[in-house]
């Protein structure tokens, strides 16, 4: 009887309580590895190739510890990047607000995953051998009940809370925190079409997936870092996985290269090719230059503010401060709009600049123009910005042209 209470309360290991936290965090930090190393970045977006044998123990780890299926987790994230906050996005706070993708993040994942259309336009690529059809595809919940039953007998009675914490956590840092928070509120190092944010530059608890502007700007890279200060977990594991010959890295992120300076505005085809390759940076960049600029005009209007029309104007520039910084302000709303352009026909510098973002974005949206139309184009923006007497944009220029591919 006593041998019975005995396994009951710690099951075959007998671990104490710390202990169990100990390992409980191994366990939740291997599918952490497992869905960012295979689900995200290999099987997604094929920046990473892991070896047979690396891939196959995900697979089953993942079946073990979320029944989840490669298939439908790869389609639905493609689907989040190929709609990325518009309508159709699986996820997106922009959508469904933060409180509904943070608090219920897994059953928007849940609801995505019964829509067949998805799983089949999204999902091409992913494994589909005999295993994946008659094993982790087939029967997902048999892994999770394993799971259970394994804890039980390795941990006892507190098996059952180590399973728990294994259910909720990918269900909570990556359905919730990643896909919520990472939309909602942190840091941008890129000015990606999105509100995609970096939520701490220290990728750890979640495998790199913290950095998840980084990531939006760059999706097809295996390293989510690119700061020198950001740090990506995930990215030292592809490294020690590589060095022993178990994963090929494909591609990363571009590192910016800048040419010396040339006399004159002038711009060659390799300029034109670094800035269409950089534009998540270079807006990034302008943005900061345009927040400037808006703060300048600000601290000008202060002293004044005593001024009736000097104090209406200082109000209404605090107020559109974020709509004047706002990357491609042709996403703002009609009123939000309106808004703007009153603000900026008080003001001509700020108005200058915010022309001349638009114009710069255009260059690189086009799909149309020739490569010699588009060169064209840089030189006269280029010729414009050096022309428009403002400090900020004359060095914003200097810069854009040193941009090789």
């Amino acid at each position: 009887m006593d041998n019975i209470l005995t396994f009951l309360a710690g099951g075959l290991l007998q671990y104490s309580w710390w202990q169990v936290v100990i390992v409980t965090l191994v366990l939740t930090h291997i599918t952490i590895l497992g869905v960012t190393l295979f689900l995200h970045r290999s099987q997604t977006h094929r920046g990473l190739d892991l070896h047979p044998a690396v891939m196959h123990f995900f697979r089953f780890w993942l079946w073990l510890t979320t029944g989840m299926v490669t298939k439908e987790w790869v389609a639905i994230h493609r689907k989040h990047h190929a709609k990325c906050e518009r309508e159709g996005d699986p996820h997106s706070p922009v959508i469904y607000g933060i409180n509904k993708v943070f608090f219920r993040g897994a059953e928007l994942y849940r609801e995505e995953s019964t829509n067949l259309e998805t799983i089949k336009r999204f999902g091409h690529g992913t494994p589909d051998d005999w295993i994946e059809q008659n094993l982790y595809s087939r029967h997902s919940t048999w892994g999770i009940i394993i799971m259970l039953v394994l804890d039980l007998a390795l941990f006892g009675v507190l098996g059952l809370t180590v399973w728990a914490v294994q259910m909720a956590w990918i269900p909570f840092w990556a359905a919730g925190v990643v896909n919520g928070i990472g939309h909602w509120w942190g840091y941008r190092n890129y000015a990606s079409p999105d509100t995609s944010t970096n939520v701490i530059p220290w990728g750890i608890i979640i495998g790199g997936e913290e950095l998840h502007n980084n990531h939006h700007a760059y999706g097809t890279s295996a390293k989510f870092s690119s700061k020198w200060w950001e740090f990506d977990i995930g990215w030292g594991y592809i490294k020690i996985l590589s060095a022993f010959g178990l994963a090929k890295v494909r591609r990363v992120a571009p590192k910016v290269k800048l040419e010396p300076a040339t006399s004159g505005v002038g711009v060659s085809l390799q300029t034109l090719e670094g800035v269409i390759l950089h534009r998540y940076e270079i807006l990034a960049r302008y943005t900061d230059l345009v927040k400037k600029a808006a703060a300048e005009e600000l601290a000008k209007l202060k002293p004044l503010r005593k001024s009736d029309g000097a104090d209406c104007r200082w109000q209404s520039l605090s107020r559109a401060r974020d709509l004047i910084s706002h990357a491609d302000d042709t996403q703002l709303e009609p009123a939000q709009r309106a808004e703007l352009d009153t603000v900026l026909a008080d003001s001509q510098s700020l108005s200058t600049l915010v022309q001349m973002r638009r114009e710069l974005t255009r260059l690189w949206e086009s799909s149309t123009s020739t490569s010699e139309q588009l060169l064209s184009d840089l030189q006269a923006w280029c010729q414009r910005a050096q022309q428009s007497g403002i400090e900020g944009l004359e060095q914003f220029s200097y810069r854009l042209r040193r941009y090789a591919a």
